[in-house]
């Protein structure tokens, strides 16, 4: 039995690819890996062609390569906004990595992470685990997925608009982002403030003493104390960056949607 596709077909089911293409590999966690990228490319026409069988149609026009160029280009820049907002809210965690791991001395043993090709300090690379690990218990990957396919019936293929409040958004997602990591991180912070003050003042006390040998040690110990001892507030401080995840989808639906 022959199988005809209706005119257009072919030329929605690529927007519909372009898209999807941009969030799975712009997203850091569906995106991130090294090695043999088979199952992305599976993924991303797997999931591209369930969303085009769910809520997809043909054109209703044959578009030339320069308005063809243009649509794929807002598909991209749809997808891309989507998953830019799992970055920024990832902004928060490794803004309060980087400002423990700074207090701690731990960024002189900054490693080279093999997916940005930049060093990651150690106590980002936790925090970051930690935060992968609960953005997939609590189905994070799915908001994202169905943020995806809303975003196809807020602004629809084939259509020459785009949204001029994405950028408004993502600075105010940003600033807002950046004060959460220094509230996430807030409690260590805090104590190793206090110990710097009492190096400060035993130095004064003590001019004998080694203090930058001391206070690296000490440095070291008190953070990972600290770290231990805060890990029961990972869990709600967490929470909070899932919510504000949730909530960066729904405002960038909003303004695809206007």
């Amino acid at each position: 039995m022959d199988i005809a596709l209706q005119p257009g077909t072919l030329e929605a089911f690529g927007l519909y690819m372009a898209r999807t293409s941009a969030l799975i590999i712009g997203a850091p966690l569906l995106g991130s890996g090294t090695g043999f990228s088979a199952y992305k490319i599976a993924l991303i026409t797997g999931v591209a062609f369930l969303l085009y069988i769910a809520n997809g149609a043909p054109m209703n026009h044959q578009p030339d390569a320069v308005e063809y160029g243009v649509l794929m280009l807002r598909e991209v820049t749809i997808g891309l906004a989507l998953a830019f907002t799992l970055h920024i809210v990832l902004v928060a965690v490794r803004v309060a990595g980087e400002m423990v791991g700074h207090e701690m001395g731990f960024n002189m043993a900054s490693i080279v992470d093999p997916n940005t090709g930049v060093n990651t300090p150690v106590i980002t690379q936790m925090w970051e685990i930690f935060f992968y690990l609960g953005l997939l218990s609590v189905d994070g990957h799915h908001a994202l997925l169905r943020g995806l396919g809303e975003s196809f019936e807020r602004a629809p293929v084939g259509i020459m608009a785009f949204s001029q409040d994405l950028h408004t958004i993502a600075g105010t997602m940003f600033s807002q982002m950046f004060q959460a990591g220094i509230v996430f991180a807030a409690p260590v912070l805090v104590l190793l403030f206090t110990l710097s003050v009492l190096m400060g003042v035993l130095a004064r006390l003590v001019p004998q003493l080694n203090v930058n040998e001391l206070g690296f040690t000490a440095r070291v110990a008190v953070g990972l104390v600290a770290l231990l001892a805060f890990v029961p507030l990972l869990s709600p401080a967490l929470g909070r960056l899932y919510e504000a995840l949730d909530f960066g989808i729904g405002r960038t639906l909003d303004a695809l949607g206007s």
